[in-house]
């Protein structure tokens, strides 16, 4: 049985006007999602503003966020670091706190070799005993999973499982699954323009920024995909583009915050070196909102 399949919501992290967490508001919005349709919950991941929660926070989070879920969807725990002892760290806390899975970003900052990627993922993956879901988002860390990378830790690593493909390069993920051939390699987009193309690599479905504010679609472009109705899918994901292109204006989860708070949900804190959505993206995403169906409060 796969981690999930179909829309999991990089949730993001609601905070008080004094920046600390709004668990109150977080818990509005973990209903929120399961009530509107979203496969899992990703807790702690970049959209939860992962890296300026202290490690304390971190682990209080994804507790919290497990407790509430109760069972009623799957709970990926983000638990990753450029420190692999952390990282270890933070695995094993996070399965204290009853999470399904993790998810283990690439070390960002240090650019380790594929080798040291190995020995990172594998000593993560060796101090637990929940799935892994690698993370790969070049963008942000500097460092790259390579194909044949991913699938040796697959094929060597029984307990990593999968991996969120945020490169935005669909040769790479191409020869990745060829290269994957029969191995089951549960494949997530973590681009939420590239769903119905990773789907149709083999993708088992997506670790969305976008189903913060549009959780039912976002399932939709999946379930219509999974079903058959490739050109419901398809159609599904062309009308999504704009508030894609707008949830991306500015660093994530900048926009996304805004979003959430365009829709009711008191989400405008945000902790430095992050800031505020600048006015004229603001325009440019409530129009997206709108032109897409949200209803704005």
């Amino acid at each position: 049985m796969p981690v999930f399949k179909g829309a999991g919501v990089a949730i993001a992290t609601p905070m008080n006007a004094d920046l600390t967490v709004n668990y109150d508001e977080f818990a509005r919005l973990i209903d929120f999602q399961i009530e509107n349709g979203t496969d899992a919950i990703i807790v702690c991941g970049t959209t939860g503003e992962s890296a300026t929660l202290t490690e304390q926070e971190h682990v209080d989070v994804i507790r919290f966020c497990v407790e509430h879920v109760a069972h009623r969807v799957p709970v990926v725990a983000g638990a990753g670091s450029n420190s692999t002892d952390t990282a270890i760290w933070l695995s094993q806390e996070s399965e204290k706190a009853g999470a399904d899975a993790i998810l283990s970003v690439t070390p960002y900052y240090n650019k380790a070799t594929q080798n040291g990627l190995v020995k990172h993922f594998t000593a993560v993956a060796e101090s637990v005993k929940l799935p892994v879901i690698l993370y790969n988002v070049p963008s942000r860390t500097g460092c790259n999973i390579q194909p044949e990378t991913v699938v040796r830790m697959v094929k060597d690593v029984k307990n990593i499982v999968g991996i969120k493909d945020a490169t935005g390069n669909l040769a790479q993920t191409t020869k990745m699954m060829q290269l994957a051939g029969d191995l089951p390699l549960e494949l997530y987009s973590g681009e939420d323009g590239l769903i119905v193309p990773i789907l149709a690599l083999g993708g088992l479905g997506v670790i969305s920024v976008l189903s913060n504010v549009a959780p039912k679609e976002t399932h939709d472009i999946c379930a219509k995909f999974f079903a058959g109705d490739i050109e419901g899918s398809r159609a599904l994901q062309f009308k999504a583009m704009p508030l894609i292109d707008a949830l991306f204006s500015e660093v994530n989860p900048i926009p996304v915050k805004r979003a959430l708070s365009l829709i009711g949900f008191d989400c405008d804190a945000i902790r430095l070196p992050l800031t505020l959505l600048e006015p004229a993206h603001e325009e440019v995403l409530k129009k997206a909102m709108k032109d897409f169906g949200i209803a704005l409060a």
